[in-house]
């Protein structure tokens, strides 16, 4: 009798990751954390060490038609970087491998890599290694990060507490609103050897998706206020999906209000021209590059003095379950694609 065959889509992102790394003890004293958080985390004496890595695949993650080289550069260090910032560290080197197809000529892979210059110089990350190799067909970008951060300031995503505020940092939904502009654009012009794509207007919504910022300025705020986030995640996958996976590895549930979440002007307004939902956006689109972090209570005074950050809901028993809050007071159950419980 033939093997049982999975699908993928039957466990989701975050299922089919369970099952693949579930196999795999920790064999070694300085190893503190494996995966199943934003960042690896390795006992390196004083502090700890951390490591994660991110992938890039052309066709999927990104379309040359319209995304710049040097743009693509540049967000493929801010994707890896987060995710150091994410556990409240500090980013500090990375390698850089690349797959790339004959099509590429060494002048595109110099502009390909005067972004990832760029970005090196704007977080101060230094560019140690990497590999590259031949591909049958396109670009493939991976990203390897390593950081560091004190013992007492780690932050897990299993560490949210009952009664914790749920901040965040900017605003949800725009990256993702920029792609469709972009790709409803590509569509327009199809064929076209002289396109004019009509931009004006949405010029942040492109940045957003285009050349995004890494979280620098949130994590140096909270520690100049001395706030150390009980937990905290990148939230790249969906501000739905990321929350799922807080309160999973925190054993809790959650409310979060739907009037706090928030959401910028621009991506109304493109929404309103796809005739899509802007909440959509910002609860399933991903690609946000922003943080989602949780808070005791009783800094929710220092949280407010800090620019760029929205208080959207609270931590709840596990018993209570996920919730997304109505205007009307309504509660609707936090469902994300790519998330199924286990």
């Amino acid at each position: 009798m033939p093997a049982k065959r999975t699908e993928i889509a039957e466990l989701g992102e975050f299922g089919l990751i369970e099952r693949l790394t579930c196999q795999f003890p920790i064999r070694n004293a300085s190893t503190v954390l494996g995966a199943g958080d934003d960042a690896a985390v390795i006992d390196a004496g004083e502090r700890y060490l951390l490591l994660s890595s991110d992938m890039l695949l052309e066709g999927v993650n990104f379309d040359l038609v319209y995304f710049p080289l040097k743009h693509l550069g540049y967000k493929a260090v801010v994707v890896g970087i987060n995710d150091i910032y994410a556990m409240n560290g500090t980013p500090e080197q990375l390698t850089v491998c690349i797959g790339v197809s004959a099509k590429f000529s060494v002048e595109d892979l110099e502009e390909l890599y005067s972004g990832i210059r760029s970005a090196c110089e704007d977080y101060r990350i230094d560019l140690v290694g990497g590999d590259t190799t031949a591909s049958v067909n396109g670009l493939a970008i991976s990203v390897s990060v390593a950081g560091s951060v004190d013992k007492d300031k780690i932050a897990y995503r299993s560490g949210a507490r009952v009664n914790d505020i749920v901040c965040i940092t900017g605003d949800l939904g725009a990256a993702y609103m920029g792609l469709h502009l972009l790709e409803r654009e590509k569509r327009a012009f199809a064929g076209n050897d002289s396109p004019q794509p009509q931009f004006e207007g949405y010029e942040y919504l492109l940045r957003r998706q285009l050349k995004p910022t890494a979280a620098s300025d949130t994590v140096a705020s909270l520690r100049s206020a001395g706030i150390v986030p009980t937990s905290m995640i990148d939230l790249s996958d969906g501000l739905a999906s990321d929350m799922l996976q807080i309160c999973k590895n925190s054993g809790c549930g959650v409310r979060l209000y739907l009037e706090r979440i928030p959401i910028a002007r621009e991506t109304h307004k493109m929404a309103e021209e796809l005739h899509a939902d802007p909440v959509v956006a910002a609860l399933n689109g991903g690609d946000d590059n922003e943080l989602l972090f949780t808070v005791p209570v009783t800094q929710q005074a220092k949280i407010a003095g800090i620019g760029g950050i929205d208080i959207i809901g609270h931590i709840t028993p596990a018993s209570t379950g996920t919730r997304l809050v109505t205007p009307d007071g309504s509660e609707l159950s936090l469902t994300a694609p790519g998330f199924r419980e286990q």
